[in-house]
Formats: structure tokens, C-alpha cells, sequence
């Protein structure tokens, strides 16, 4: 959960409570009222473990650092994307203002730092459907045998970059190469209309700070795999129920809610212990950007509607952009594996892009372990 109790917060600071008071004085933490009990208060935790990390004092560097890589402070330096006081930003620009008007092409130049228009292919054009087998056959041929990225120069780079963010397009987008991705994606789909909210969705999945695909892609280019390999590495890693995969949680909650109503699915989550997946980021304590981004440009089926409602009554936080990602699929009777097309589609480009920064850096990532086994002999 992105919010800590009070009790759990003095855990991990090992102050006193006057002390949290004080940091919360400072805007050093921020807290809200507790929904449960509007007596006490709750500490959004990602400012709870800066601080403790920070204030880490004797502590052995292996504690701090366990502690720092569970969404703690970012471990590589970046200059591709960040979020700051609740919004994302792609190389200083606000995603949010982008998606109002950029393309996902367009977003690529730019994460890419490339001062020439892109130049994906334009000729022939798949008839097959959008295919994540596809993308993942089309990678895994080319990761034998593309180029090593070891030594290269970025402009080396940036034009496989474009070779290989083609292989994708063509497994994920296919169709007429001479329309922009979110065109040819709402064609292959049969639903013209909803051309310019999976644009939206494009812009706005591209890149997310270091996230576990992002972050498995960057360890891979450190080792000067291929381009093709980075991107094969982040599709594998998207997949999973904590990642890419979040929205089938969210489609679950949906199945229980129009089965027993909103309210009581809500409640039953909750009843149960468990986190409910429509709502909250830890990354955004007053609302996930991108949600906001994209939920004013839909109109949510009535079921959905009622389930943010709910959600956002009893758990105190806003929906998140699994939310509105597996709103809109429904919204625009998309096929059930397209938010995992959208989201793997518009995160290649960020998977290059920090698969080229970390290439030309030339440093491997090679964090240490903390063995906990039997003694050593």
C-alpha cells in the first residue's frame, strides 16, 4: 500500500512521534486523514523511506540499499523520464500536456534525442492481427542476430533502434505503414473511434522511470546484448500480474462487481485484506497522472462508473491508470488482450530508449547480493 500508519511509519524512522510530526510540519512527509478513522492519519510511504534512508546513520550500506531498490530512490541516473510532484515527465516535458496532441512516433524522437523525423519502414504492411506471439517471435529472432550495442555510437543505435521499434510495430500495429501507430492499431481493431484515446494511451505508457521492465532492459544493454534483446527482456518482464498484467486484477474486480454490485465487491476486497487494484500508485499520492490524463477523454460504462465511485469512497484514493486503461477496453469493446498490446507498443519505446542510454554509458549494472544461506564452510 502506498500509505503507512503511524505506528508503521516510527518503525521504519525509529523517531519518536514528534519527530514525524515535525517532518510532516515540514512538508517533509505528507499525510491525510485515516478513511477508517478521521481521528489519525496516515504517511504516504515513499517520503517515509527517503527520510529513514536518508537519516540511515550506522545502518550497513547492504540495509539501506535492500531497502532503498523496493520503490525506494531511483538507483541509475537517468535524463529519459521522471515523476515530480505528482506528475510525469518525459526529458522535462509533462507527459499529460504531450498526450494532448503528440503521436507515439513523435514521443520517440523525443525519448531518443533524435534530431531527424523517424524513419520506420513504408513499404508491405501485415494483414494479421496485433499479436504479443508475434512480437516476441520477432524479437527473439532478431536478438541472435542483430549487433551487440557495446560500443556503438548513438546515432549507430538510434537508427537500429528504429529497425527494431519496426519489427514491434509490425507484430502490434500491423497494417497500412503510412498511417500513424494509434491509427493503424483502431483500424486492425475495426474501431475507427477509438483512434485518438489509444493515442492518448500510447503517449502516455511510454516511459515510467525505472520501472521492472525498464529496469530489466537496462541490465541487459549493460552487458552490450542487442538492442532487440533489451526489448525482448522488457516484453517478458511487462507481462507479469504486478506489471503489465495489472489489469486483469482490475477486469477480476469488474467480473465480481457486476456479479454482487459495485459496493459489495469493493467492501469484499477490502473485508479480505487485500489491495484493491483500481485504485492508488505509490508513485502518485494525489492521483495517478496518466489516469487523469486519459479518464476525461472516455465516457465510463455505468459499471465502471460506479466502481470508481465506490473505490474512491471507502478506500480514499484515486483510480489509476489500470483503471482507465481496462475502462477504455470496455469503453470501446476492444479485444480483451488489448490493453497488454497498448501498453507493450508504447513501452518498447521507452525500453530503447533506456537501452541506449545505459549502451552508451558503458558501465554494467551489477548490484551485490545479501547472502541470508547456510554458513559458508
Amino acid at each position: 500500500m502506498s500509505w503507512l500508519t503511524a505506528e508503521q511509519a516510527l518503525n521504519l524512522l525509529g523517531t519518536k512521534s514528534q519527530t514525524l510530526y515535525a517532518n510532516v510540519s515540514r512538508g517533509r512527509i505528507r499525510a491525510k486523514p485515516d478513511p477508517a478513522d478521521s481521528r489519525r492519519s496516515l504517511y504516504f510511504t515513499d517520503d517515509v523511506k527517503r527520510l529513514a534512508t536518508r537519516h540511515a546513520g550506522r545502518r550497513k550500506t547492504e540495509t539501506v540499499a535492500a531497502e532503498a531498490i523496493q520503490w525506494g530512490d531511483p538507483v541509475l541516473p537517468s535524463a529519459l523520464s521522471t515523476v515530480s510532484d505528482g506528475r510525469l515527465f518525459y526529458r522535462g516535458r509533462d507527459a499529460a500536456g504531450l498526450a494532448e496532441h503528440a503521436t507515439l512516433e513523435e514521443i520517440a524522437r523525443l525519448l531518443w534525442d533524435m534530431k531527424r523525423p523517424l524513419r520506420l519502414e513504408r513499404q508491405g504492411g501485415s494483414k494479421n492481427p496485433p499479436s504479443l506471439s508475434a512480437a516476441f517471435s520477432a524479437l527473439a529472432e532478431r536478438a541472435t542476430t542483430d549487433l551487440p550495442s557495446l560500443g556503438r555510437s548513438l546515432s549507430a543505435l538510434q537508427n537500429e533502434a528504429e529497425s527494431v521499434f519496426g519489427s514491434i510495430a509490425e507484430a502490434l500495429a500491423p497494417g497500412n505503414r503510412d498511417l500513424p501507430l494509434h491509427q493503424r492499431l483502431a483500424i486492425a481493431w475495426d474501431r475507427p473511434d477509438a483512434s485518438d484515446i489509444i493515442r492518448r494511451c500510447l503517449v502516455l505508457f511510454a516511459d515510467h522511470e525505472l520501472n521492472a521492465s525498464t529496469f530489466t532492459a537496462r541490465i541487459t544493454a549493460s552487458a552490450g546484448a542487442t538492442l532487440s534483446a533489451s526489448a525482448l527482456s522488457g516484453l517478458s518482464t511487462l507481462t507479469g500480474p504486478l506489471h503489465g498484467g495489472a489489469w486483469q486484477s482490475v477486469r477480476s474486480l469488474m467480473i465480481r462487481a457486476a456479479a454482487i454490485g459495485p459496493e459489495e465487491a469493493v467492501r469484499g476486497y477490502l473485508a479480505e485484506g487485500r489491495p484493491l487494484p483500481a485504485v492508488g500508485h505509490p508513485l502518485y499520492p494525489d492521483g495517478d497522472a496518466r489516469a487523469k490524463a486519459l479518464l476525461p477523454h472516455m465516457t465510463l460504462p455505468p459499471l465502471f462508473a460506479e466502481v470508481r465511485e465506490k473505490a474512491e469512497e471507502l478506500v480514499g484514493e484515486r483510480v489509476n491508470v489500470d483503471f482507465a486503461l481496462t475502462a477504455m477496453t470496455s469503453a470501446y469493446h476492444l479485444p480483451p488482450d488489448a490493453p497488454l498490446i497498448i501498453f507493450a507498443l508504447a513501452r518498447t519505446v521507452g525500453w530503447l530508449a533506456h537501452a541506449m542510454e545505459q549502451s552508451t554509458s558503458g558501465h554494467l549494472i551489477r548490484p551485490r547480493a545479501r547472502y541470508v544461506g547456510p554458513a559458508v564452510t
